[in-house]
């Protein structure tokens, strides 16, 4: 019986992690949006640097705040190894001003209010009439090709976890 338990385990592992890695090796998606400031942003802005591009559900909800704060104190970091953090999310441009003014925020935040790009990104998601971009992450690689996904992703830790994996895929030399 346990057996049989542990082969229903490792299939659904498995295919947990066959489905996030369908993402790995492909080329991004392009996309073109408006900042927190009103300017237009593409993919192509971010050409031959590393990007961070990470999709959450809404500005000034706990979850998100963290996860954003956590990601200005890593700031200076990801910089230094020539990479760009991007957030993307369905709120406005306005909110998005807001919400990078009350936390500090030194990257850029994307207005998804057109929900083009979390469908894209397969990242859209909702219960009932309310539609938000999940919690996911991509790193993508200088040529604009996704090199790691996280479809789960702890607000707390997660900065943490991104830069670790960046700075393996740039010593591995992908």
């Amino acid at each position: 019986m346990s057996r049989i338990l542990l082969i229903i385990f490792g299939l659904l592992l498995s295919n947990s992690v066959m489905a996030n890695s369908n993402w790995v090796g492909a080329l991004a998606p392009e996309f073109e949006l408006q900042d927190q400031h009103g300017k237009e942003k593409s993919l192509k802005d971010y050409k031959d640097q590393w990007l961070v591009l990470y999709f959450y559900p809404k500005d000034d909800t706990p979850g998100c705040t963290t996860e954003a704060k956590n990601f200005r104190d890593a700031y200076q970091e990801f910089k230094a190894l020539n990479a760009n953090i991007v957030g993307i999310s369905l709120d406005d441009v306005e909110s998005h001003q807001n919400f990078a003014e009350a936390y500090n925020l030194p990257f850029t935040i994307l207005a998804d209010v057109d929900q083009e790009v979390s469908t894209a990104y397969k990242v859209l998601g909702g219960f009932g009439p309310m539609e938000y971009a999940s919690r996911e992450t991509f790193i993508i690689d200088p040529q604009g090709n996704i090199v790691h996904h996280y479809s789960d992703v702890e607000p707390e830790t997660h900065s943490k976890e991104v830069l670790k994996k960046l700075k393996e895929l740039i010593k591995a030399g992908i």
